[in-house]
């Protein structure tokens, strides 16, 4: 399906919500596809998933509310709000990142401002990105090795868990009041648990600190240990439905995408230049004759892992986002939509 095919299927009744929604409509300033479109990674009878931004209205700006995001799940379509989108990106959240990172040709509708975003997309980018796409990676790998039983043993399973719950304790000192790091410590040891080889363990020793910012980092780590739990029934649908090599290609693209944003602090979405590698991997070349990751696979994903490793140590971005650029540009649009200074186009009809 090329963009022009795309572009006629938004035309029609299936699509009328990006024309009739209060909050959609003129109000869009950027429409891209997401997804194996997005990707480069699509083959016949794949979804076609489109991703958007819309401007919050004059009210919205006002009086301090947001519709965060429009979604149709029929159409797999996700439409996020300005001010919602600044703030996801500003996270380096990588289901947002990606959509500016798109081919020029993949944009099927572009506002003044959204090219002025796009224009500007590099003062998101910071080290955030290592542990937010490295929590995405992981949690990719973990749906592979719980499919895999045989090639993650319990140990393996443990440590994880625990990359995972580190991942999601770098964004902890921006959500809770803050704390030493000696002072919350996890790490893996003997387990005395029967049927457990490792467990992790805890050494916590906080003083004069808010009980409901405990509460909250404690339910985030036992909302990913539960996770694991959850992971079995999810498994067998997936190997049911041959999507291994899916999960494996998509693994391997979120290293591709942070590397790439570490080195050359470019987002790049389309993977033009893996594309065959990583159809080959999507397909299957890399799987065992029982439809399992096989050791290439393997010795491919440590390869990436080793790569991604190596810029993380040398990558000359900051540790955070351009903050001040970042509001500037927030005020700057929502100073324009308070005004009624935005020329609001009608092309998507």
């Amino acid at each position: 399906m090329n963009i022009e095919q795309i572009k006629e299927i938004l035309k029609t009744d299936e699509y009328a919500f990006l024309r009739e929604d209060q909050n959609l409509g003129a109000h869009i300033i950027l429409l891209t596809l997401g997804g194996s479109h997005a990707y480069g990674m699509d083959q016949e009878g794949s979804d076609l998933d489109v991703r958007g931004i819309a401007l919050n209205s004059k009210k919205d700006v006002l009086l301090g509310t947001d519709f965060e995001q429009a979604v149709n799940t029929d159409t797999d379509t996700v439409i996020y709000s300005f001010n919602k989108m600044i703030q996801l990106l500003t996270s380096n959240n990588p289901n947002t990142l990606e959509m500016l990172g798109c081919k020029p040709e993949q944009y099927l509708h572009l506002s003044d401002i959204g090219r002025e975003l796009l224009e500007s997309r590099k003062m998101f980018l910071s080290k955030i990105c290592i542990h937010t796409f490295g929590g995405y990676a992981g949690s990719q790998l973990r749906r592979m090795e719980n499919k895999a039983a045989r090639l993650a043993d319990q140990a393996q399973n443990e440590a994880y868990i625990l990359k995972s719950i580190h991942n999601a304790k770098y964004d902890f000192k921006n959500k809770y009041y803050p704390y030493d790091e000696n002072d919350v410590k996890l790490y893996t040891d003997t387990s005395v648990r029967e049927g457990y080889d490792s467990e992790i363990f805890m050494d916590v020793c906080l003083k004069h600190y808010p009980l409901r910012d405990w509460a909250g980092m404690w339910n985030e780590m036992k909302s990913i240990v539960s996770s694991y739990n959850k992971i079995g029934k999810r498994n067998e649908k997936a190997v049911s439905h041959d999507k291994l090599g899916k999960h494996c290609a998509h693994l391997l693209r979120l290293y591709m995408m942070c590397i790439d944003i570490l080195e050359k602090e470019e987002i790049i979405t389309y993977r033009e230049a893996e594309h065959e590698l990583l159809m080959q991997v999507r397909n299957g070349y890399f799987l065992d004759e029982n439809r399992q990751p096989g050791q290439e696979f393997y010795d491919l994903l440590n390869e990436y892992e080793k790569r991604f490793e190596y810029a993380v140590r040398n990558t000359s971005l900051p540790e955070t986002p351009d903050y001040k650029k970042i509001n500037e540009f927030k005020m700057y649009v929502n100073e324009r939509v308070v005004k009624d200074n935005i020329f609001y186009s009608d092309s998507i009809n």
